[in-house]
């Protein structure tokens, strides 16, 4: 039996259900192995059964664990759930925060009265926070793939270029170099555009002397890199300069904070102190990190209102920042691995400000 769903069917008992129904993309391949787009699960004690259609037979019977009954049915999966669950009364938990209040309208029409609804948050999630030997294998080897790629890009220099053509090289040499995707937008803002925390890259020519946030990552065997560096292109001012020594020391205080039995929110106040006493507090004004793994964003969060308590196996980020609008941006990005002694940073490169043409 798949270990990832037993664990899962422990929950699911805990939760006052005799099955499960998953239907969130990544949460099926978490328990499964399967990649494609169509796809539900039921887990349950002593059940597992895997759910797709004609299209991803051939696939299925590749990927998925051996431990699931494989079934096929109509491309509209949600109709075979009937005749899957029997007569017999039952709680079927679902996972609230991935099915609309349309699909759970028609899942009641097609279930009945004899199938109760259990509404369930965050039970895959939960098992998925914590991340296996293999795991988190393949995500370093997700950021060695982006380290690799950043490198290159500054070797060939951002002076000339606009933030598009610097992002669309990263994500071409990232997909060059074996990556499925990047993982994400990426991000490449130069100057005052950098004070935007999601900046969207413009037809906009970097120019020398500014500060240049890139924020970037790969998705490699189904597992994401989140990674960011800003750089200097050229001599910048001293307040420039101060204000990335500030986000350097907030962010290495945060890494200091990291570990087993830290709450997500008592990790952020580490580094949010940092530059709240230099009297930056108001242009700081997102978390300090959050979970990756084969989503961008999972559990854990390191936020002020976190309540995840970090625990050996936690995949996070750690990204303060500091955006004066006009002006500029600094943003400094690990991705770490919690152990036993605190973590390990799985992405290599320098967080010393960095010079590029």
């Amino acid at each position: 039996m798949s270990p990832r769903a037993e664990r899962l069917a422990e929950r699911v008992g805990e939760a006052g259900a005799e099955l499960m129904l998953i239907s969130a993309p990544a949460n099926v391949r978490y328990l499964t192995g399967y990649t494609g787009s169509n796809g539900l699960a039921l887990v349950g004690a002593g059940r597992r059964t895997f759910v797709t259609d004609f299209r991803y037979v051939e696939q299925a019977a590749e990927e998925v664990d051996p431990s699931f009954e494989r079934v096929r049915a109509p491309q509209d999966l949600l109709e075979s759930l009937r005749p899957l669950l029997g007569d017999d009364e039952m709680r079927l938990a679902f996972e609230e925060a991935h099915i609309s209040v349309r699909e759970h309208r028609r899942l009641s029409e097609l279930l009945g009265t004899q199938v109760e609804l259990v509404a369930s948050s965050g039970l895959v999630e939960g098992l998925r926070a914590v991340k296996d030997a293999e795991e988190v294998e393949r995500i370093r080897a997700a950021c060695g793939l982006a380290d690799a790629a950043l490198e290159r890009l500054l070797d060939e220099g951002l002076v000339g270029r606009t933030e598009r053509e610097a992002a669309l090289a990263l994500e071409s040499t990232m997909r060059e170099m074996g990556a499925k995707r990047a993982s994400f937008d990426t991000i490449v803002a130069a100057g005052p555009h950098g004070a935007l925390p999601h900046a969207q890259p413009r037809d906009v020519v970097i120019e020398p002397g500014q500060l240049v946030v890139i924020d970037w990552g790969a998705e490699l065997d189904g597992y994401c890199s989140d990674c960011t560096r800003t750089v200097a292109t050229g001599e910048i001012s001293d307040h420039a300069e101060e204000v990335y020594a500030l986000v350097r020391s907030a962010q290495l205080a945060g890494l200091e904070g990291v570990g087993p039995g830290r709450g997500g929110r008592e990790v952020d106040e580490v580094a949010r102190a940092v530059i709240e006493q230099a009297g930056y507090g108001e242009q700081y004004g997102h978390g300090l990190g959050h979970g990756v793994g084969l989503e961008v964003h999972e559990a854990p969060r390191l936020s002020q209102r976190s309540e995840d308590r970090l625990e050996p196996g936690n995949v996070v980020s750690v990204e303060p920042g500091i955006y004066l609008p006009h002006e500029l941006g600094v943003r400094i990005e690990d991705l770490v691995v919690v152990n036993e002694g605190g973590c390990e940073i799985l992405n290599g490169i320098s967080k010393d400000l960095r010079v590029v043409g």
